[in-house]
């Protein structure tokens, strides 16, 4: 097909998706509590629900969808009180307390994990926070020491590096999607596919950790003993209080956050999908073009393989300070758009029909590897330069929507090859195992990328440690465990036998990654503590694994236990909280 005709086709797929808006299930629109401020003068059609008692009639509350990213969290009539400053939410946070309410920060809504709202219960007592509207100031510190940048909550991760990369400014990780707010993606240690090349420092200011790792301060409702009120209490990185601050899965609301930033840098970044995945995936020690054979060279790898097919596209960043001849300089960031605007009006109707499709997976996973194979020389994207966020940033909202299983695997550098060839031979043999008896759990890609761990060296004020509940947070009886390797498969929401799958997937990790070799932990982003019916259900799962992933080997200030401590000694109240925080950190 001609650059024309791919992007003739492309543009056809967006009006057609257009043309249907509205087919199948709608939110519905924000319609205003009657006598709120919202409602007040508007003359149009107010909410017929009943408006929760002496709630702050000068705060705007409407009745308003919800519906995560993967659409397997939605309700269509939710009480949402859009906050105009901080100062809104405590006043929102004590009137929850006083009438027996609970209080759920609003972000982009992109997510899996039930830390907001949790599916299939009664949302008639929650009042969700809009934090996007108002809270999303951005101010740049450019000559601080360090150099730094105070975002409000609902500020997205997007627009607070283009804040920063005005002056110069910039972090080495980044999630692939930019349109995340700040403090959801804070809330549970986001990262990015940046990992040092062999001996590489980071930049002063930066971190190749989590997004939590570079945190200074942080503005949080907390209970207030002495007042007996919610109040707005500023916390330093200093602080020992901070640490189950960081990463808080939801059990407190962050008002606004300042972290630090370093120089800005130029990145590289190259495609290759011509190496086989038994190649790239081979055990350790094998020649070739292998997955650590990247990392030896760039360090920031992500492969994407999806099922049945013989070659993952792969994907290398680079430090490069002048732009290579072969390079096409890039001046925004997502620019593989043949993966961002898949339309919703496919990817939807298609996870529901593979109950009785499940034999069209190979050809689905040749699809989606031949759009990637077409899309690259058509658009011209095999070989990008620009600005770090206009290379990192890769993916939109409006990309396939998937659920996703996995985790990360904590390991020394050297143990890079043989735990991505463990992990991928199992996940092979099991899919052929799986087709052979006519079953397609699997339709969407398997993914890995790598990052460093919470690296307090790498924060450039006084720290009271690491970020208790990151995924990342090192173990301090393994210092040598310095690598952390993302793996997660993905498949369509629907789709018969994925929540089985990816529970074998989990628990086969949790059991390879043991002992002096590696450990495992839990994405929060993602799915975990699968049962046949879903993640997020299985007791021993909450009640003991992924307490003891944040147990072992880590001093007793900073464990699962007194971070669960912490955040309920800010919170004795549980307005922040949902039914599923009630059973994980009860």
């Amino acid at each position: 097909m001609s650059r024309r005709g791919f992007l003739g086709r492309a543009a056809g797929a967006a009006a057609g998706a257009a043309a249907l808006t509205g087919m199948g299930w709608t939110p519905a629109f924000a319609l205003p509590a009657a006598g709120s401020s919202g409602s007040t003068g508007s003359g149009g059609p107010v909410s017929n629900l009943p408006v929760p008692p002496a709630f702050p009639d000068d705060i705007p509350l409407a009745q308003q969808a919800y519906v995560n990213w993967a659409k397997d969290i939605a309700f269509d009539a939710a009480w949402t009180a859009t906050a105009r400053t901080p100062d809104d939410v405590v006043r929102i946070a004590n009137w929850a307390k006083d009438n027996g309410y609970r209080v759920r920060a609003k972000g982009t809504m992109h997510g899996w994990s039930p830390f907001t709202v949790v599916p299939g219960e009664s949302v008639e007592k929650v009042v969700l926070v809009d934090t996007m509207t108002n809270l999303n100031s951005v101010t740049v510190n450019a000559s601080g020491t360090p150099a730094s940048v105070t975002a409000g909550a609902g500020a997205t991760i997007e627009e607070v590096l283009t804040a920063l990369e005005k002056v110069g400014l910039g972090w080495a990780n980044a999630p692939a999607i930019g349109e995340l707010s700040i403090a959801g993606a804070l809330a549970i240690g986001a990262h990015g596919a940046t990992y040092p090349a062999p001996g590489e420092k980071a930049t002063p200011g930066q971190s190749f950790g989590s997004l939590s790792n570079l945190i200074l301060a942080m503005t949080v409702v907390v209970w207030d003993d002495a007042a007996g009120r919610y109040v707005l209490r500023e916390f330093t990185r200093k602080q020992p209080e901070i640490t189950a601050l960081l990463t808080h899965l939801g059990r407190t609301f962050v008002a606004s956050v300042t972290l630090q930033a370093g120089a800005n840098a130029r990145v590289r970044c190259e495609t290759f999908l011509d190496v086989p995945w038994q190649e790239m995936f081979a055990p350790a020690g094998s020649p070739g073009r292998t997955y650590e054979s990247y990392v030896e060279k760039s360090g920031r790898v992500e492969a994407i393989w999806f099922p049945f097919t013989d070659k993952p596209w792969l994907k290398v960043w680079t430090p490069t300070p002048v732009k290579p001849a072969q390079s096409r300089e890039v001046f925004g960031p997502y620019n593989y758009f043949f993966t961002d605007a898949i339309p919703e009006y496919v990817t939807t109707p298609l996870g529901q029909v593979m109950e009785g499709m499940q034999s069209a997976t190979p050809a689905f996973g040749a699809a989606q590897l031949a759009a990637v194979q077409a899309g690259i020389p058509l658009t011209n994207t095999g070989d990008l330069w620009g600005w770090s966020k206009d290379v990192l940033f890769y993916l939109r909202h409006t990309t396939l929507r998937v659920v996703a299983g996995g985790g990360v695997v904590l390991t020394r550098r050297s143990n890079i090859q043989r735990a991505i060839n463990e992990v991928t031979t199992w996940h092979n043999n099991r899919m052929t195992e799986l087709a052979a008896q006519g079953k397609y759990p699997v339709n969407c890609a398997f993914e890995v990328r790598m990052c460093s761990v919470d690296d307090q060296s790498e924060v450039l004020v006084e720290s009271a440690g690491p970020p208790n509940l990151s995924a990342v947070r090192p173990r301090p009886d393994h210092p040598e465990w310095d690598t952390c390797i993302w793996m997660n498969v993905t498949t369509l929401p629907g789709t018969v036998g994925a929540a089985e799958y990816l529970r074998e997937l989990e628990r086969f990790m949790v059991q390879t990654f043991s002992g002096d070799y590696a450990t495992f932990r839990s994405e929060w982003a993602k799915g975990w503590a699968f049962t046949s019916a879903g993640g997020y259900r299985d007791d021993e799962w909450l009640s003991q694994i992924i307490p003891a992933a944040f147990t072992t080997g880590i001093p007793a200030s900073g464990n699962w236990a007194a971070a669960r401590a912490s955040l309920n000694a800010h919170d004795p109240h549980r307005i922040f909280a949902n039914s599923f925080h009630d059973r994980l950190l009860p």
